[in-house]
């Protein structure tokens, strides 16, 4: 196959699952990994990752600029010819290493089959356009949220939301590493092997270990056919963010330990604590998602947890449990999602003002009812991978506020252990911009005696 046909193929990729994220409202990171192991090339790989990636993600500015260019309305546009636009233009505008002719000719090429020839001929007129001269960005001086809106390329309801909990220049950061790319972070399986053992099977594999994570469990992979190796298919680690992994350990549950796992799917995290427990403990994830806790089974059988059990379930309760029986709950709440935009940047195009307030009301009623859980000397983790106040901090607050038998657990452990990542009052909080990690906020909250 010619470089320019395998070009188009890998495009055509891209643009297919850009279509299918925009029209139904699928995950792009899944789509990803279903269609990358099909691409033998690793270039083939890290160009339709970060062509969708970074079209998703830089939206809002090509559709700013498109809107200006184009004597069509974007909505009056169908959505594969606004599709082919949008992956071209951030081509042209984001990426250094592609030619602007050729971004156009495969733009060209890939309109005309996808659409026809005069749908082609527009989109030719329109990229031919964006390269004779850039359009203008909104000025700062005379409208700083709509500026910041468009050169980050995020919602202007979010960009004023980012301004009010961090101020203009934390807003700014937060934004910027938002629209970066997030490492491509692997949870290992000790449960199989110390570290360095499944590392050297990693390597063996074909793996590429860029860096080790705070964690002994953490590391860090090059992209690439990771689903496809015979190290992930037997176990050997399983995709999980960095702060995700800190949550677990946040919980630290005893060996032999019985763990609760209020909101257990898709699994990353009930699997995780499967592992730390051992083979003597148990977790229980419970789950009203009945698709999600499907997933998470097959998760355990891959890694071959055997101490795990999920049952279908409403956390808002009540759940199959007796009331203050349980020593190690961990409560991950459902959440907007707003400290994950940079593995998920379609996140920030779906959501609505109100979903936040939304999600605060569903956890608080949740963490109300994992309390009632929690036996004698026993811990709560509640955790989300937001950044917003009203999903974290004020949660948090709000119900130590109502449960003066619970406080936030300021051992030494977790001052050496969690040292960086704790604020003032205990809780563990986590930025793109200022660790390097998601989003997060978690607690860890013991109940007194």
């Amino acid at each position: 196959m010619s470089s320019d046909a395998a070009g188009l193929r890998a495009r055509r990729a891209a643009y297919e699952i850009l279509l299918r994220v925009d029209q139904r409202g699928a995950f792009a990171d899944l789509l990803l990994g279903h269609r990358l192991p099909a691409f033998p090339v690793a270039a083939d790989r890290r160009l339709i990752t970060q062509l969708v990636l970074g079209t998703l993600a830089w939206r809002g500015r090509l559709d700013f600029e498109l809107a200006r260019i184009s004597s069509r309305e974007l909505e009056r546009m169908t959505p594969e010819i606004l599709t082919v636009l949008r992956m071209a233009l951030y081509q042209i505008r984001m990426l250094t290493r592609i030619p602007k002719h050729a971004a156009v000719d495969t733009a060209v090429s890939l309109a005309r089959a996808v659409a026809g020839p005069a749908p082609a001929g527009f989109v030719n007129a329109i990229l031919r356009n964006a390269i004779r001269a850039a359009v203008a960005l909104p000025q700062r001086a005379v409208d700083e949220i709509g500026h910041l809106a468009v050169v980050y390329s995020h919602p202007r309801w979010l960009v004023e939301k980012f301004v009010d909990w961090l101020g203009v220049d934390g807003a700014e950061t937060l934004m910027a590493a938002n629209n970066t790319a997030a490492p491509n972070v692997m949870r290992l399986n000790l449960a199989r092997a110390d570290a360095d053992s499944l590392i050297k099977l990693m390597q063996k594999d074909g793996l590429r270990i860029t860096r080790r994570g705070r964690l002994p469990e953490t590391v860090a992979v090059e992209a690439g056919a990771l689903f496809e190796s015979v190290s992930f298919r037997e176990g050997l680690f399983q995709p999980q963010s960095e702060a995700s992994q800190l949550v677990a350990r946040l919980l630290a549950p005893s060996k032999g330990a019985l763990v609760i796992d209020c909101a257990g799917a898709p699994g990353g995290k009930a699997s995780h604590l499967a592992e730390l427990v051992g083979r003597r403990g148990r977790v229980i994830a419970f789950d009203i998602n009945f698709a999600g806790l499907k997933n998470t089974l097959a998760l355990a059988r891959r890694l071959r947890h055997h101490n795990m059990l999920c049952v279908q379930g409403d956390a808002r309760g009540p759940l199959p449990l007796q009331p203050g029986s349980c020593k190690f709950v961990l409560l991950d709440a459902p959440c907007t999602g707003l400290g994950t935009l940079r593995e998920h940047p379609e996140i920030r195009w779906r959501l609505k003002p109100d979903d936040i307030t939304r999600m605060s009301l569903m956890q608080d009623r949740m963490i109300e009812y994992a309390a009632t859980l929690i036996a004698p000397d026993g811990v709560l983790v509640y955790a989300v991978c937001s950044i917003a106040p009203d999903e974290g901090l004020r949660i948090a607050q709000r119900f130590l506020d109502r449960h003066l038998d619970f406080a936030v657990d300021r051992s030494t452990r977790l001052r050496t252990e969690f040292a960086d990542l704790l604020d003032d009052a205990g809780f563990m909080r986590t930025r793109p911009d200022r660790e390097g990690l998601d989003g997060f906020f978690a607690a860890r909250l013991i109940r007194r005696k």
